[in-house]
């Protein structure tokens, strides 16, 4: 069986839905899952935090750090917010400028499947890519679906296949593969946005304790929640240092990153000097945690016995607690895949590859990933955009078959 379309795109997640809504007519998506969009389905606790009002380039690593500009400034998140209360989404803004949904994630797939199938795009579902190939001018690709053999011939080929993160929902290194056939070099690859474990399992017994720090590495730092578990340490402080962490390297956590505690306890010793220091540190802190720290912090006697030295030191070394993890949880769980197809072999506004006329890659699988906060969906609406626009705009009359 034969099939012939102008477009072919590889992956119904974010990205790839988004390209295929405004390429239009002619343009065919296909994705081994049987339902489209499912890392956006369990994203945000099931309510998908689908962009970020802060978004810029700031908040994106890459290899080129100004690649992304161009993507996200001409599709905003004010675009794709207007995007989601046009369809009559209800949503909410939580810390940090993140944007979640209401009710469930699916509102987010199913306008997305909406505005493929309103621009004349076709989705296939449970549908395998078997063999790829290229004669100079289309694309020829070998389809399972329905256990049926389908050849598919395409102007032009639309990789959105993510990343490696979250194998067991069918994530690969498919795009990478496709993309170094075709002349392009990837970049390290690495999990991203990730809990940090240790070998020794140091916080097991703290495993659920949760606190607001500052996690610092490498001269960058968050301020947000971090979370002990029984492996190492999670949360969205230690996700996004987890982006910048690199093995062998320490990462600080400051326990007080308001800076307010000295003072605090310095006015407490003049009204509860006789109380227990340990227990009122732990009106301040998690008392697991001020628990599991005293020993190696002398922390002892009487509030009313420790002199401002004494507080100066311990509130110092709490604000300085240097750790070493060996590792992280890796792509079981992580969010995201830092790395990926190099930017130097792409158009930074159509997403076009250098090397082969009609090749595109978009989303997750550029060597560009965001923060924590919506700001990788914000990458895929922005990426899948300006990809889809380019294709739509560079048609022929020839293409809309």
């Amino acid at each position: 069986m034969h099939h012939a379309c102008s477009t072919l795109v590889l992956g119904a997640g974010a990205a790839g839905m988004m390209c295929a809504a405004h390429a239009g007519p002619g343009t065919l998506v296909i994705d081994h899952a049987k339902s489209p969009g499912e890392k956006i389905r369990i994203s945000g606790g099931g309510r998908c935090n689908f962009t970020n009002l802060g978004t810029g380039a700031d908040n994106f690593l890459s290899h080129n750090p100004h690649f992304c500009k161009s993507a996200l400034s001409r599709f905003t998140q004010w675009d794709f917010l207007d995007l989601v209360t046009r369809h009559g989404i209800n949503w909410h803004e939580k810390t940090l400028g993140q944007l979640f949904c209401d009710d469930k994630a699916t509102q987010i797939v199913s306008m997305l499947v909406g505005e493929l199938r309103n621009a004349g795009a076709e989705l296939w579902l449970s549908t395998r890519l078997v063999d790829l190939s290229h004669d100079g001018r289309d694309f020829h690709a070998t389809l399972e679906r329905e256990g049926a053999r389908i050849t598919v011939t395409a102007r032009n080929l639309v990789l959105a296949t993510g990343g490696k993160s979250i194998p067991k929902m069918g994530a690969s290194g498919l795009a990478y593969d496709i993309a170094a056939r075709f002349g392009h070099q990837i970049t390290d690859t690495r999990p991203a946005l990730v809990p940090l474990t240790f070998s020794d399992k140091p916080f097991a017994a703290l495993s659920g304790t949760a606190l607001r720090v500052r996690a610092s590495c490498g001269g960058v730092g968050f301020d947000e929640s971090a979370l002990f578990t029984h492996r190492g340490l999670s949360g969205p402080a230690i996700l996004q240092i987890s982006s910048f962490w690199r093995e062998g390297q320490a990462i600080t956590l400051d326990l007080d990153p308001s800076g307010a505690l000295l003072e605090r306890l310095r006015r407490q010793r003049q009204t509860a000097g006789r109380r227990n220091f340990t227990t009122e540190l732990g009106h301040h802190l998690p008392a697991r945690l001020v628990a599991h720290l005293a020993p190696a912090l002398a922390i002892n006697g009487n509030l009313g016995d420790q002199s401002d030295t004494a507080l100066t030191e311990i509130t110092g070394a709490l604000r300085n607690w240097q750790l070493k993890p060996t590792g992280t949880e890796g792509y079981r769980t992580a969010e995201v895949t830092l790395g990926g197809i190099d930017t130097g072999g792409l158009s930074s506004k159509t997403m076009q590859s250098q090397n082969i006329r009609g090749l595109y890659v978009i989303g997750e699988a550029v060597d560009v990933t965001g923060w924590l906060g919506g700001y990788n969906f914000q990458w895929a609406w922005s990426s899948g955009w300006a990809a889809g626009k380019a294709i739509a705009q560079a048609k022929t009359p020839n293409d809309q078959l």
